[in-house]
């Protein structure tokens, strides 16, 4: 089992900026993408941003333009540089390892809180 840990949300004013990550326990296999989703109160739970183990990235595109995803593969650790952040981000933020035949590892998230 591969354990994921999330670290670097807190409270931030709207505009500001913050950056979480998520360190992996280890991985199975080379192939693997990673990914970042949240989750508001009384809302499903919805992709932000995913990046994949050549670097390619892909986002939602309530977070295109201010959000920032990446990757070291060395460290087995996964990013996301927010900035701009609107009330609308609040939420708890989770991180993901995928792997190619349909097998995911989810850390147990990290709050953030924008508030207005």
């Amino acid at each position: 089992q591969v354990q994921l840990v999330e670290s670097g949300g807190g409270l931030v004013q709207a505009g500001g900026s913050l950056k979480v990550s998520c360190a992996a326990s280890g991985v199975i296999a080379s192939i693997y993408t990673m990914g970042w989703y949240r989750q508001a109160p009384g809302k499903q739970r919805e992709l932000v941003a995913d990046i994949t183990s050549g670097g390619s990235t892909s986002y939602a595109d309530s977070v295109k333009g201010r959000f920032t995803i990446s990757r070291d593969n060395a460290k087995k650790t996964v990013y996301l540089q927010m900035n701009g952040l609107k009330p609308e981000d609040t939420a708890v933020y989770y991180c993901s390892q995928s792997y190619p035949w349909g097998r995911s590892f989810w850390g147990q998230g990290t709050q953030v809180t924008v508030s207005s």
